[in-house]
């Protein structure tokens, strides 16, 4: 597979064109960024990581029944994904009270959910990506009720998997963010990436009572390095891929 010209550099990614109009390359990169990108550093290997860490998520869900855009993964920080017409919509499922929900409604951080919580972000820089409901969703063309209808369960579904996944290598999953888009076809997938860039692990194997993160929160609150943490969410999910015959692709 050939790469060609670059068609889109976010904060974490660049995706480039290739030489199969159906498939594109994706490139992970260094950089973590928060607060709307007012914070932003590098960290050597993160590339490399947040390309394993997904190809070995997706590769999991896959297992579990559930397909992502993803092919296959080509080097340490590329792989290959099915090309997609994106949702502008970040989708986000909590399980527990942490970050912008504690801010936003005045809850304390670790409060236990009743059941899931499913919400939507309209992805746009420029307006700080509000908060919508499937109302505004609508009204604004970004999908259409049909799509609110598949979207919504898939996301449970994922949600479902990734808690018995995390569970599996002492894990906690608080929350995470996930994209979705359309193949040419119509097939509604999984999209993007699920790293500990855009998830809230907590490690449960600490007995001491305190939380112990092993996602980006290390980053944003200035706690830690963020390179151990992802290297042992690697390394615990490459175990689990093992243990359970996944075929990683």
């Amino acid at each position: 597979m050939e790469k060609l010209e670059k068609l889109y550099e976010g904060k974490a990614k660049q995706l480039f064109a290739t030489d199969d109009p159906e498939v594109l390359w994706v490139e992970y990169k260094n950089s973590a960024t928060a607060g709307d990108g007012e914070k932003k550093e590098d960290f050597e290997g993160k590339g490399r990581l947040n390309n394993l860490i997904t190809t070995l998520i997706f590769s999991l869900l896959k297992a579990r029944g559930i397909d992502s855009h993803l092919v296959k993964r080509v080097d340490d920080t590329a792989q290959l994904v099915r090309k997609m017409t994106m949702f502008p919509l970040e989708i986000v499922l909590r399980n527990t009270a942490a970050g912008h929900f504690c801010s936003r409604l005045g809850v304390e951080e670790g409060l236990e959910f009743k059941e899931p919580v499913l919400e939507y972000f309209l992805k746009n820089d420029d307006l700080h990506d509000p908060f919508v409901n499937d109302d505004d969703l609508v009204v604004l063309d970004v999908c259409t009720r049909e799509d609110l209808a598949e979207i919504a369960p898939l996301a449970r579904r994922i949600n479902e998997a990734l808690i018995d996944i995390f569970s599996k290598i002492d894990v906690k999953l608080v929350d995470f963010k996930i994209e979705m888009g359309r193949t040419s076809d119509g097939t509604l997938l999984l999209a993007d990436e699920i790293t500990p860039d855009s998830c809230r692990l907590w490690d449960q194997r600490d007995k001491s009572g305190k939380v112990e993160h092993l996602d980006k929160d290390l980053f944003r609150r200035d706690l830690g390095d963020i390179i151990p943490a992802y290297e042992e969410i690697e390394r615990r999910l490459a175990a689990l891929a093992e243990a359970e015959g996944v075929c990683v692709e």
